[in-house]
């Protein structure tokens, strides 16, 4: 279907991929994982032809037709919605557009030629082609009465879904998605992970939402040392295989039959939890000839976050009452906002407006004024917090040993030595400390601003969108921590299995109330009593 043949890509002295040779069968889907800077976006560039290889070929099945994500959202803004999606089958499209200019300079010279084109068309199901861009558009949440709107007119976050429903649009052979989760609602993942289970063509993704990668992977493509090896399952599978060769391997004098038999268990306990058909195919294929070595070693670094808490809080530690918030137009967030925190919660925030709950983070943390009502923090709770954009705390000409010192407590506190450390934790070794804060990348900064919030030590942890711009190991480190924490978590995010794993209670804000329950989030999500309820909370009174 579509294949690499001994793709090569260097800048300057720094090799990304050495003869590279892999093959992407059809009716898989490949999840593409790697550390940051391995090359991810790249690869799926260079499969797409917007970036030239340094040398080797990229092969697709001649008469096969290729679809990508675009990740430019201002791109197609000059176009209506519906004909935007349509424009995702190139072929068919220009079909459609050599049609209306020969209709529009009509002549009995161009009408033999106008049939023959017509035939094509009707061939590539073009008469169904705008109902069928209409039906998936509504699939992904964008109403009728918005399908003739221009794109630039659209909400951001609307605009992802119209590219969403292009890159989808004509059932393309191959499917490249970089990133496709980012700026889409809880709703609109569990709709594109139902979609793709079921779709029969090749799907390659990069992505670092685990819950998706899980639901619908069939392979992982893992780039590690400039090389891709592809690994039958999903990321789970290859991440809970990884960590059990590393094991193994650092145990050198185990015996073979240990070994085989720890392998046994593991082969066993994920054939019983195959939920998709297709990935217990191509994992049943896997399991039978599994072997520990096969799993190559990794390069990759895993950041060690651990917040401890300087001392315990007491029973007391926020209570809210009908606290309301407006947008700078003054559009209502939320409002009659009703909520005790006890000790111990795990808490998600949600709301179907990002707006919303960063406001209320804002709001408790004293960085806003409120619409309407209080709250009112414990008196022996201490509280540290990562906002969305925390571009704010980078405003300054130090490096990072300074830029730590900042909140160090004690004379104890401000020694590099102690500083480093902090560093150290979140990878920042060596010169790597020494970093200017202007140079930083987006998930640099949010490393930093986790080993402050180690350094805090503070009882009571809140998080917005806390997994923006760190790679699976960052927040697959990051989740483990917080499972651990012993003190009240306060956090929204995207990333559905840091909200299952983490949050033993769910909140949503909506601008007539909330609904509050101790549940999971998969709980809560599928409770068909909380979603009428949620329902009723967002419509729009008349």
């Amino acid at each position: 279907m579509l294949s690499v043949s001994n793709l090569s890509v260097q800048f300057g002295k720094r090799v990304l991929f050495d003869e590279v040779n892999v093959t992407f069968a059809h009716g898989n889907i490949y999840g593409v994982i790697g550390a940051n800077g391995a090359g991810k976006s790249t690869f799926l560039k260079i499969l797409s032809g917007q970036v030239d290889a340094t040398s080797g070929h990229v092969h697709l099945e001649p008469g096969k037709r290729m679809s990508i994500l675009e990740q430019n959202h201002n791109a197609y803004d000059e176009f209506p919605v519906l004909e935007t999606v349509v424009m995702g089958n190139k072929p068919l499209f220009a079909i459609k557009k050599e049609i209306d200019a020969l209709y529009a300079d009509y002549s009995d010279e161009n009408a033999d030629k106008i049939g023959e084109l017509q035939v094509q068309f009707e061939e590539m199901d073009g008469w169904n082609a705008d109902s069928d861009a209409a039906a998936l558009l509504s699939n992904l949440g964008i109403t009728e009465e918005l399908h003739y709107t221009a794109m630039a007119d659209m909400d951001s976050k609307l605009k992802v879904r119209v590219l969403l429903a292009q890159s989808l649009f004509g059932n393309p052979d191959v499917l490249i998605m970089d990133e496709p989760t980012n700026d889409l609602d809880y709703d609109t993942i569990g709709w594109l992970e139902h979609f793709l289970a079921d779709y029969e063509n090749t799907v390659i993704v990069v992505s670092h939402d685990r819950h998706f990668l899980d639901a619908v992977c069939t392979h992982i493509a893992d780039i590690d040392f400039g090389k891709i090896n592809l690994y039958s399952g999903n990321y789970n599978f290859w991440y809970q295989s990884s960590q059990l060769a590393a094991r193994q391997r650092a145990q050198q004098n185990k015996k073979a039959e240990e070994k085989a038999k720890e392998l046994q268990e593991f082969i066993q306990r994920f054939s019983a939890n195959v939920a998709k058909s297709k990935q217990a195919t191509s994992r049943k294929k896997m399991l039978s000839k599994l072997k520990v070595d096969d799993i190559k070693p990794s390069s990759r670094r895993y950041p060690a976050i651990i917040f401890e808490r300087e001392r315990e809080a007491g029973d007391q530690i926020l209570n809210i009452e009908k606290l309301a918030a407006n947008s700078d137009e003054g559009e209502p967030l939320f409002a009659n906002i009703n909520i005790n925190l006890a000790k111990g919660d795990k808490v998600a925030i949600i709301s179907r407006d990002s707006r919303a709950t960063t406001a209320f983070y804002e709001i408790i943390n004293g960085n806003k004024k409120a619409s309407a009502g209080s709250y009112q923090w414990g008196i022996t709770t201490t509280q540290s917090y990562l906002p969305a954009d925390n571009s704010s705390f980078f405003n300054v000409d130090s490096d990072l040993v300074d830029w730590l010192r900042q909140w160090a407590k004690t004379e104890e506190e401000r020694e590099e030595v102690y500083i480093r450390g902090f560093l150290g934790k979140m990878l920042f070794s060596g010169e790597e400390a020494l970093k200017k804060c202007a140079v930083l990348s987006g998930g640099e900064k949010v490393r930093c601003m986790l080993s402050r919030m180690m350094m805090l030590r503070a009882n009571v942890v809140q998080l917005d969108e806390p997994t923006n711009h760190l790679d699976l190991e960052s927040i697959t480190a990051f989740n483990n921590s917080l499972k651990n924490f012993k003190g009240t978590v306060l956090f929204t995010t995207h990333d559905h299995q840091f909200a299952q794993t983490v949050a033993n209670r769910i909140i949503e804000l909506t601008p007539k109330g909330n609904i509050d329950r101790y549940l999971t989030f998969d709980e809560y999500m599928s409770d068909k009593t909380i979603k009428e309820q949620r329902e009723k909370l967002y419509a729009v009174t008349v």
